[in-house]
């Protein structure tokens, strides 16, 4: 079973259609918000840095492995934010790679200026490679495609991608696409093969809710992610219809004393082909800031559907640390 679902991660990305979304996936978005929103960039009023660990579908041999690196702060022109993202993505045999530097302009609005409005773009590259050889059969005599076995594709895709991200202290919401061109990922345009990198979409939507001062904040907040929301206009009719669902996280947590966060999640797809949903997992994390400023977080996610058996769960590792430049000392922590 662990071998085969190997084989069959790269049937959903080399088929007549692609069945998943190809950019890495995070229980934990909200620590990670500059890898899918460059308006993010300088939003914490303060250089901060974010290191990231996945393991999603534990214990399934091929199972996607994710590691990701975020940097970002304002420039003495408070109004500029800047930052750079870097990723590593391994599922089965493939193997994706990517930085991108990030640029963002902060309009003041409100009374105030107490909301902010970031307009963000971004420019960066992936490498994406796969190595079809390392693919093992549960049949050693099957039969397969020559397609798969003997090529070893290897591709350097420059990208850009734009975002807006409206943001107070206690409310944010966002709208980005982190790379904006699609690339067609086969090596003959006439192959049956279809392979194509898609354009991704994410929206973003929280709050920070006192329930009891600056000690207790309740603290929800929403992830949706698209795939090919255009692609019914792409010219190659090939790569208009795509089986990749539209994803909803849905997040509940609470934050005490600004320092211990605890919370909960779940995540659905909805099928925009058959007109259906399923329901994804159930997520638990707790992350925890540190006096000198190092925050420190985990996650687990437990699957609802048919893979919560040959799985043990996906699992995040999280590690941070924030700075103030303006009194030299760390600060507690924004809500956003």
């Amino acid at each position: 079973m662990r071998k085969i679902f190997t084989l069959l991660c790269f049937v959903c990305f080399f088929g007549h259609s692609a069945f998943s979304q190809q950019d890495p996936m995070f229980t934990k978005y909200m620590f990670n918000s500059l890898h899918y929103n460059p308006a993010y960039a300088g939003a914490k009023d303060h250089l901060a840095i974010g290191l990231l660990y996945r393991n999603q579908w534990w214990g399934i041999d091929g199972a996607p492995v994710t590691q990701t690196f975020t940097i970002h702060t304002p420039l003495r022109n408070k109004r500029v934010g800047v930052g750079f993202s870097a990723y590593n993505d391994v599922i089965g045999p493939s193997h994706q790679m990517g930085a991108n530097f990030s640029y963002a302009y902060r309009i003041p609005m409100g009374n105030g200026g107490r909301g902010k409005l970031a307009i963000g773009l971004q420019g960066g590259v992936t490498n994406w490679r796969a190595d079809f050889s390392k693919i093992t059969l549960a049949n050693q005599n099957a039969s397969v495609d020559e397609a798969f076995m003997e090529q070893q594709p290897s591709y350097w895709l420059p990208n850009f991608g734009a975002g807006i991200y409206y943001y107070t202290r206690n409310f944010y919401v966002g709208f980005s696409s982190p790379h904006l061109i699609e690339y067609d990922l086969r090596d003959n345009a006439t192959t049956d093969i279809w392979a194509r990198q898609y354009r991704h979409y994410f929206g973003s939507i929280g709050a920070a809710i006192p329930i009891k001062g600056d000690m207790i904040i309740f603290k929800p907040s929403m992830l949706i992610k698209n795939v090919g929301l255009l692609s019914k206009f792409n010219k190659d009719e090939a790569f208009q219809e795509i089986g990749a669902p539209t994803e909803i996280d849905i997040d509940l947590s609470v934050l005490f004393y600004e320092a211990l966060w605890i919370g909960a999640s779940f995540r659905t797809a909805i099928e925009a082909f058959n007109d259906t949903s399923s329901f994804d997992s159930v997520d638990l994390w707790a992350a925890y800031y540190l006096q000198n400023g190092l925050r420190i977080g985990a996650a687990y996610d437990y699957s609802l559907t048919k893979l919560q058996n040959p799985a043990r769960g996906s699992f995040e590792l999280m590690l941070g640390y924030e700075f103030n430049y303006k009194t030299k000392q760390i600060v507690t922590p924004r809500y956003f």
